[in-house]
């Protein structure tokens, strides 16, 4: 049986950074997805580690580091030292940032309802259901390759 999810997922991902952009745009915030995505993590809790962002995100911990960099340059982040273990940093949010949150949650909710238009809430479920369990089979396997490679 030939299988198109993988390429379909592609196509949405491609077309959704798109639209996301142009809507993030039109709502005034000069951020991209990726770095929406970051804020997003950060909303829900402060001061964490770059691994910690980087696990909450799926970003690369190179992309991820330019990304905090770019994001601190333009004073949306903040780097702290961890008062308990100085090897640590942790990132936090400017005012800058805090003041975003509005907006970003309104254009979330327009992206999100673009995603689900036509659907009926019981076919929103399934979808997300079946969605998360790509998304754990694809974490496991990074795992396991992460464990056979050390």
């Amino acid at each position: 049986m030939e299988t198109k999810g993988g390429f379909y997922i592609s196509q949405i991902k491609q077309l959704q950074d798109r639209i996301f952009g142009r809507l993030l745009a039109e709502a005034g915030l000069e951020i991209n997805g990726s770095q929406g995505r970051i804020l997003f993590v950060l909303w829900k809790e402060e001061g964490l580690t770059m691994s910690e962002i980087g696990k909450r995100t799926s970003l690369a911990n190179n992309t991820l580091t330019s990304i905090i960099d770019r994001m601190a340059s333009r004073e949306i982040l903040i780097r702290k030292q961890d008062t308990k273990n100085r090897r640590q940093v942790r990132i936090y949010l400017t005012d800058t940032a805090r003041n975003m949150k509005k907006k970003y949650e309104e254009v979330s909710q327009k992206m999100n309802r673009l995603f689900y238009r036509g659907f009926e809430e019981e076919e929103v479920g399934e979808l997300e259901i079946n969605l998360k369990r790509i998304l754990e089979n694809l974490k496991d396997y990074e795992r396991d390759v992460e464990k056979d490679s050390n």
